[in-house]
């Protein structure tokens, strides 16, 4: 089921997000839903605080970019009270957008590096490592279960250079493509 997708100014998405239960109700079904709802804003991540939920779980799926870096072939994964453990390396500058935020893109730095501790779908512990490009959407989610959104990495002047459409955003004055949710101001 394709689920609508908060827009920047709900205060789920300024909360930080709580651990789950593996025996969550329909936690199988809420993992789809996000997926589903993620491939039809065409994105490459989602978190539940983007679909109005404060809990710590977010998908992610870079396949569709294998063609370009075959490693991410295959890449499809929930990540289930994820802990990013260590962020080290250089600062890498690139553009990000968020599914919350439509129609804003804005270069933001990231570590190069990041070790993450999470559940599967299924349950299974994972310790991984992840470079590069797939570090930069893991901490973009990630920052989402804390409350944080990709424009407060953005210097004080370009957020004051955002005020406006972001303001814009909240009240529901957009043109995304997908279903959306207005906050309640």
């Amino acid at each position: 089921m394709i689920l609508p997708i908060t827009l920047y100014g709900d205060t789920v998405l300024r909360k930080i997000a709580g651990n789950i239960d593996l025996e969550y109700e329909g936690l199988q079904e809420l993992i789809e839903n996000m997926f589903e709802t993620m491939y039809n804003a065409e994105g490459v991540g989602l978190a539940a605080p983007q679909i109005g939920l404060p809990i710590r779980i977010f998908v992610v799926d870079l396949s569709p970019l294998s063609k370009d870096e075959p490693g991410l072939t295959g890449f499809r994964k929930a990540f289930i009270n994820a802990k990013i453990i260590e962020r080290s390396g250089d600062e890498a500058l690139m553009e990000e957008g968020c599914l919350s935020i439509p129609g804003i893109h804005e270069e933001v730095y990231r570590k190069n590096y990041i070790r993450i501790q999470y559940l599967d779908k299924d349950g299974v512990a994972h310790d991984e490592e992840y470079t590069g490009y797939t570090a930069r959407v893991l901490q973009h989610e990630y920052d989402h279960l804390d409350g944080i959104m990709f424009t407060d990495h953005c210097s004080p002047l370009k957020r004051r250079l955002l005020k406006r459409r972001l303001t814009e955003i909240s009240k529901g004055i957009t043109s995304a493509t997908y279903r959306v949710k207005i906050p309640k101001i």
